[in-house]
């Protein structure tokens, strides 16, 4: 890529003991618990890149309009009546107290605003089933997991003092790829295919076809230890607000486990060392904000 491009590249590494300091400060950027390390990481990363530049561009919103996401592909996705990104709610539910669980119909209200979306989904006439739940998972990535991310990258890099412009969420491309045909977006079965072909001869042949890597997260052992020592600590805590919502039990059992990377409780990359992350993020938050729970 450097080569091809004569381009000058920076790699960036960020230690454990940082990445896990980030996940509060990416809190604080946020105002709310967030995609734990997925946006600590990119906070971290914003931070450095701030220290040279000051406007930078992203590709935020190319797999939502281009059909990027696994779930545009898989055959589950297309047959579940949910959000196609947070098909299993057990990760989300496992480790709440009981009485929590019986007050909170999570399941319920996400079924409710799902099917709303889904009602508001324009169709085109003489569309087969499958293209019309495509069309579905098209618009429901539109108006909720692009506005997530979008956030993300937002809160984040204004929060390190960069701006970072999103040139695919340009509405003139979202309204004119929103009728392209997915035999043009995925031709011969190429994910983003309509993308890659506009690059060619910009980028070389082997970095424009590769397999898409999503945007990091840490497999580290070390880092998971981390997590699995501080969300005990914060559980010890007699103070800790976290414990009004978490058993502490259910979480020395799942502790106790072997660490499951494969299975997300949202989009791609949430998976179980991220759920602690996320109750992390949670219990600071709660004491920040000073969050009264009425349970």
């Amino acid at each position: 890529m450097i080569a091809y491009c004569q381009t000058s590249h920076q790699y960036l590494e960020c230690a454990n003991a940082d990445l896990y300091d980030y996940l509060f400060e990416a809190v604080d950027a946020r105002d709310l618990p967030c995609m734990a390390d997925v946006e600590a990481s990119m906070l971290y990363f914003c931070k450095r890149v701030a220290a040279s530049h000051k406007v930078t561009l992203t590709g935020e919103c190319a797999d939502e309009i281009f059909g990027g996401y696994p779930w545009f592909h898989k055959k589950e996705c297309f047959d579940a009546d949910c959000f196609p990104w947070s098909m299993d709610f057990s990760p989300r539910t496992m480790l709440l107290k009981d009485n929590v669980l019986a007050l909170l119909p999570l399941e319920e209200y996400a079924h409710a605003a799902y099917a709303k979306t889904i009602s508001e989904v324009p169709v085109l006439d003489g569309e087969n089933k499958e293209e019309k739940r495509r069309r579905e998972i098209s618009y429901l990535n539109i108006k909720w997991f692009m506005q997530t991310l979008l956030d993300r990258m937002d809160r984040t890099s204004m929060h390190a003092g960069l701006e970072a412009r999103v040139p695919f969420a340009d509405h003139r491309i979202v309204e004119y790829l929103w009728n392209v045909p997915w035999s043009m977006k995925c031709k011969d079965g190429v994910v983003k295919g309509l993308l890659r072909a506009a690059a060619d001869g910009l980028l070389p042949g082997e970095v424009l076809y590769r397999r898409k890597s999503p945007y990091p997260k840490t497999y580290d052992p070390a880092y998971e230890n981390l997590l699995r020592t501080a969300i005990v600590e914060t559980l010890s805590d007699t103070r800790a607000p976290l414990r009004e919502l978490i058993d502490m039990g259910k979480v020395l059992d799942y502790i106790s486990q072997p660490s499951d990377y494969g299975r997300p409780f949202y989009g791609q990359l949430m998976a179980g060392p991220q759920l602690l992350a996320y109750l992390l993020q949670v219990n600071y938050w709660l004491k920040k904000y000073d969050v009264e729970l009425l349970l």
